[in-house]
């Protein structure tokens, strides 16, 4: 196969033959040393062009790692007593113990081409079974996130954000899920007493009936309590689920920012109901949520509330609908 790079070559040398050095330096930049090399090639491969054509760069003598045979049974040994020992440990292990100093890095190195070489334990992870008592060998399923980065939505819903609020009371811990969507500001919260994939799964539930829109994209963190039940039920009504870069919290910024907000303005100094009572506690909470998305300006939203700012953007006909606010708060104070 002639390659481009092959024919521009072949053109190259006819011009050089044609005009000499001097011109051909000049117009292509390329050294005479260089010219001279091709045309080795092409008379090497019997003045057909695929001999012009780029070879491997790779070198021919390439440097080999060298190993000392006591830091690799060191290994091996230290990795069967404590399988969980990393390269970091080991780097330090090995020099306390032989004066041998390796990188963090080569001793990484060295434990892949090990474990290439099945030279490393391998151990199943195991757990035990709730109901039965029995241990079974537990196989991790690994599942393809999908991401998403730079996203500017259009229109309300296109793309919600949901998190977690943890919250220890005098050795009790709550928790607060809250959402907001990011093109409108409009948010929602609930205290839950525990965390899992059913409760997130809930507050979903409520979410999708306070909110005056239809929910197509949500965006959370890698946490247990959006996996399971709430993926289920979001791959249910065909809402597309992302996630978070791992220890990336700043592309959840929106919902980062209201979770403050929500604590300095109503959480915090509600702590003893979210203690004691829960249900008071989210009563009180939706009543600030009214005030919060119907009444409060919001800078980003040129001054105006959160619902207004749905509103203003709605059509004509649909706009007169959601006027008043009347409907919402309905919804809202029938969750409880």
């Amino acid at each position: 196969m002639i390659t481009e790079q092959a024919k521009e070559r072949c053109r190259i040398l006819a011009f050089w033959e044609k005009h000499g050095n001097e011109a051909t330096q000049e117009a292509f930049k390329v050294s005479r040393r260089t010219l001279f090399r091709w045309q080795k090639k092409l008379e090497d491969s019997l003045g057909k062009l695929e001999g012009l054509n780029k070879g491997k760069t790779i070198p021919k003598n390439t440097r080999k790692r060298i190993i000392d045979e006591r830091a690799i049974t060191f290994i091996i040994e230290q990795r069967k007593l404590h399988y969980r020992l990393g390269k970091k440990k080991l780097a330090t292990m090995l020099k306390d113990e032989y004066g041998i100093s390796y990188s963090e890095s080569k001793l990484g190195r060295i434990l892949s081409d090990l474990k290439k070489r099945n030279l490393l334990p391998a151990y199943l992870k195991i757990s035990l079974n709730g109901r039965t008592g029995n241990l079974y060998e537990r196989t991790p399923k690994k599942r393809k996130k999908m991401r998403i980065k730079d996203y500017r939505p259009d229109k309300a819903g296109d793309l919600v954000q949901v998190d977690t609020v943890v919250k220890f009371i005098n050795g009790v811990k709550r928790y607060v899920l809250t959402a907001i969507d990011v093109e409108s500001d409009f948010t929602f919260a609930l205290a839950y007493t525990s965390l899992s994939s059913t409760t997130s799964t809930d507050f979903m539930k409520k979410l999708e009936e306070v909110v005056p829109f239809t929910i197509k994209r949500v965006q959370t963190d890698n946490g247990l309590e959006f996996e399971k039940y709430f993926r289920d039920y979001l791959n249910l009504k065909k809402i597309l689920h992302f996630h978070n870069y791992p220890k990336c919290p700043k592309m959840n910024a929106f919902i980062e920012r209201f979770n403050r907000t929500i604590q300095e303005d109503f959480i915090n100094s509600n702590l003893l109901h979210l203690k004691e009572d829960i249900n008071r506690f989210n009563r009180d909470l939706i009543d600030w949520l009214l005030w919060y998305n119907t009444k409060r300006p919001h800078e980003s939203l040129g001054m105006v509330s959160p619902l207004r700012y749905i509103v203003m953007t709605l059509p004509a006909k649909e706009c007169q609908m959601w006027w008043t606010c009347t409907f919402t708060c309905v919804i809202f104070l029938g969750l409880l």
